[in-house]
């Protein structure tokens, strides 16, 4: 568990004992602690979402008391039963929020960082892994864990194989511009690059840290004016998106995901669904307002 994970859990038991104490009108005990009911705990999480605190929180609050409460007992200070008799709140499902064409386009270009004080392999290595996550739809893993000998040259080939969750493989296409990119990353990079050895490696000279893109992705948003949800994960949002919204296959697109189920994919045909209805409210005459 991370530190910050630690920190909310902590923040939450507190907020959980202190709403108690409050509600009990006492000091709050292990004693007392060992007698609350369902229905207390049931008050505590409503007097929290009376605060406008989402689902998901709620969620995460009650898995911190219950590990308060497995802690308590394996201590032998008692049991806090209650917390394991309520159900946790539903979470509601948020859509993946892409990054538009033209800024999908961007992030994979190097000279979008050119005012940065870093070498120019660096530039050129950042925009392969982006150009590979956008192009192919990779996760961050299934990019960084592709070997040099992987990945063909350009006019030699056009798809990979890649690793992806429960190492399962698949064959994924890449577009010729992004088999340029890493072509010219290749070519200026000053550390050797053995066939069997990583094909993405950092300033040290060993494999490239998933939180290395992550702060490329913060630096470009500033740079190009983008929204804090465009991560390295929403260019994979966007490969799907945008093949959808130009008529791609739902099949299609599962496989070159690597999604176990269809329903995963589905999601991306609400996500367009929006973008449609977005599209209708701002331009059709009748859906806009009379000033």
């Amino acid at each position: 568990m991370s530190p910050k994970t630690c920190e909310a859990y902590e923040r939450d038991v507190r907020q959980f004992l202190a709403f108690q104490c409050e509600h009990l009108g006492a000091r709050m005990t292990l004693h007392r602690l060992a007698r609350l009911t369902p229905t207390d705990i049931r008050a505590f999480m409503a007097g929290r979402r009376g605060d406008g605190i989402s689902g998901r929180s709620l969620a995460r609050g009650l898995a911190g008391t219950r590990s308060f409460a497995r802690f308590i007992e394996r201590n032998g200070s008692g049991k806090v039963g209650a917390l394991f008799a309520v159900r946790s709140p539903k979470i509601a499902k948020t859509l993946p929020k892409p990054l538009g064409v033209v800024s999908a386009k961007r992030v994979t270009e190097s000279d979008s960082r050119a005012g940065e004080d870093r070498e120019p392999w660096i530039f050129a290595r950042d925009a392969a892994v982006l150009g590979l996550l956008y192009g192919s739809g990779l996760r961050i893993s299934e990019a960084l864990s592709l070997r040099r000998k992987e990945v063909p040259v350009p006019g030699q080939g056009d798809a990979i194989t890649v690793t992806g969750k429960g190492n399962k493989r698949r064959m994924v296409p890449v577009l010729a511009q992004v088999l340029e990119l890493i072509a010219d990353y290749v070519a200026l990079c000053p550390n050797d690059l053995p066939a069997d050895g990583p094909l993405f490696i950092g300033a040290k000279g060993g494999p490239l840290s998933p939180r290395i893109v992550q702060l490329t992705m913060e630096r470009l948003r500033g740079v190009l004016g983008l929204a804090e949800t465009a991560t390295p994960h929403a260019l994979r949002h966007s490969f799907a998106t945008h093949l959808l919204a130009r008529g791609g296959d739902l099949r299609a697109i599962q496989e070159l995901l690597g999604h176990a189920s269809l329903s995963t994919t589905q999601v991306y045909t609400a996500v367009d669904g929006e973008r449609l209805l977005e599209v209708y409210r701002n331009t059709h005459p009748r859906a806009q307002k009379v000033s």
